[in-house]
């Protein structure tokens, strides 16, 4: 015969057995859910003279950016430009010239987000960009180091801070900024084929008229393709 304590101990075991279901299940759809926007998450493959390598991108903090790549993708824009800007421990970029170090037809610009929280970090990918902060067009670069100088931070002037020194340029004036740049978008990360980016960080470079870091031999973008 079963004493008391026996029944409550027997309760307890089902209990936690129910309870380890229970979390079993919640693993489960937590893992599953994490496969799923794994699986959803943009990829393209770049194809180039030195090989090639896969970028992962981020719709989920960079929807903008995002979205203006892959329509330079699917218009065939890179096709045929080269990585024309290479500095060994900081980044690799392309996207905007041909061979002949020509610029590649003029795109759309976009809004910043380089404030969506990603950073600058070894493989990373970031679109290029001039003193404007919403001038980014058609030129990414690879981050082939860790670049916190080239993150959004809480010293990064603000829009009206930019504003200002704008308005003072079209009254002739300078308006320097003291504070720290806004930073520059991160929208993915190399997740196959680093060693591709590597390759082409250690190409042999020189001065090409004004040019600084231009690869001697030409770096090409045969092609960027989506892959899902």
């Amino acid at each position: 015969m079963r004493t008391r304590i026996d029944r409550n101990l027997l309760a307890l075991a089902g209990r936690l057995r129910g309870a380890s279901a229970a979390l079993a299940l919640v693993l489960l759809i937590l893992a599953s859910r994490g496969a799923a926007d794994t699986v959803d998450a943009p990829r393209v493959r770049v194809e180039t003279n030195l090989g090639n390598f896969e970028i992962t991108l981020e719709p989920g903090k960079a929807p903008l950016s995002v979205a203006h790549f892959l329509k330079l993708v699917d218009e065939k824009r890179y096709d045929g430009t080269i990585f024309h800007r290479v500095i060994p421990g900081f980044m690799v970029q392309g996207g905007g010239k041909w061979p002949d170090l020509t610029d590649i037809e003029e795109a759309a610009t976009v809004a910043t987000e380089a404030d969506n929280g990603l950073k600058n970090l070894e493989g990373t990918v970031a679109l290029a960009r001039f003193d404007d902060i919403d001038s980014a067009s058609t030129e990414f670069f690879v981050n082939v180091g860790d670049n916190p100088h080239l993150d959004h931070s809480p010293d990064s002037c603000t829009r009206a801070d930019y504003a200002a020194q704008g308005k003072a340029a079209e009254r002739g004036l300078s308006k320097p900024l003291t504070c720290a740049t806004y930073g520059y978008t991160v929208f993915g990360r190399v997740t196959e084929g680093m060693d591709t980016v590597f390759d082409i960080e250690l190409v042999e470079t020189d001065l090409d008229e004004d040019r600084m870091d231009v690869p001697l031999e030409p770096v090409v973008i045969r092609e960027v393709r989506r892959i899902n």
